[in-house]
């Protein structure tokens, strides 16, 4: 079934083109999926003995083109790839209302309504299947409409942003390059003209959002690594390597956990863990590791165990018997 995605990719570009009138042919077909012009000329016979397309070439324009109007026929799919699909609706529907929350659902709907007797319904799926989410920020569907807009159309975006950290609102022009639903939260990567740098924008904290001017997006490879190269949503060129110890009592749960895709794991003779995981920002991986407690050691790098040793001292000072005795 995969190859066979693979394949009908073509025949929806291909038909994709001739309903443009850009009279596409086995060149362009071949030179776009990097095939050769025999495969190419192989998927074209196929639509039109196979899929009963009703293809003309034209001499003129050296493509081909429709002589009669035509809708490429839905490829067939496993219950496993319905199934798929629906789990990842309801990953992201759980998370959201509005306008977000409505299309999923009538998508959601849609596709139930059209796998017959494949052997699924809403209800059983919903039956045997669910998704969590906690300490999220919810995003205004009317924001995300218009954030989703302008980076589908290269559009530069104007908003109101409240930063928690300084706690204050300033005015931001933006040119958005990628959405990411991060821990159930949708994080907006752009270039922000007020700082003429990348910064992430959470849309829970987007507000007064209007689509401005169109701009010419930036390559790839300017941003890309500030999605996945270290540990959580803070990202940067250069990362480091945070090393945690866990005892052997905590081990029993991390060493069935990834952190992150490059993560190093090392079991000691007396059970304990060590987890190595490349960092561009100690702000989150600091907040994990504080989740536990006296069960995880910081060796490496200094700051972020000096940084740990300080939060156990106020922490202490919070809880010390002294501090909370009644006179």
């Amino acid at each position: 079934m995969g190859n066979q995605h693979l394949v009908y990719e073509r025949y929806i570009w291909f038909d994709a083109e001739i309903q443009r009138e850009r009279f596409p042919n086995a060149s362009t077909l071949a030179d776009h999926f990097e095939i050769s012009r025999r495969t190419a000329r192989r998927n074209i016979a196929f639509m039109r003995d196979m899929l009963d397309a009703p293809l003309a070439y034209d001499k003129t324009r050296r493509g081909y083109t429709y002589e009669k109007p035509f809708t490429l026929p839905d490829l067939p799919v496993s219950q496993e790839e319905l199934l798929a699909v629906l789990l990842a609706r309801n990953l992201i529907e759980d998370t959201e209302s509005g306008f977000i929350g409505q299309a999923i659902r009538r998508f959601g709907r849609k596709l139930f309504a059209r796998i017959g007797d494949i052997g699924l319904s809403e209800r059983r799926v919903r039956q045997c299947f669910s998704a969590m989410w906690h300490s999220y920020s919810p995003s205004d569907s009317g924001i995300f409409h218009k954030v989703s807009q302008a980076l589908l159309t290269d559009r530069m975006l104007f908003f109101s942003y409240y930063s928690p950290q300084r706690n204050q609102t300033t005015q931001r022009t933006v040119e958005p390059h990628h959405l990411q639903h991060y821990m159930g939260s949708w994080v907006l990567l752009a270039w922000c003209r007020k700082r003429q740098d990348w910064r992430r924008f959470y849309l829970a904290r987007m507000e007064n959002v209007t689509i401005r001017l169109p701009f010419k997006r930036r390559p790839a490879s300017a941003w890309r690594h500030l999605l996945q190269s270290g540990f959580g949503i803070f990202q940067g060129s250069k990362t480091f390597p945070v090393t945690v110890r866990f005892s052997p009592h905590m081990a029993r749960w991390i060493h069935e956990q990834v952190w992150h895709p490059d993560q190093i794991l090392q079991k000691a003779d007396d059970g304990s863990l060590t987890l190595t995981v490349p960092v561009a920002d100690l702000r989150e991986i600091k907040m994990k590791i504080l989740q536990f407690g006296p069960e995880a050691e910081v060796l490496a790098p200094d700051e972020l165990r000096n940084q740990i040793r300080e939060e156990a001292k106020r922490l202490a000072s919070i809880y010390s018997d002294k501090k909370n005795k009644t006179p």
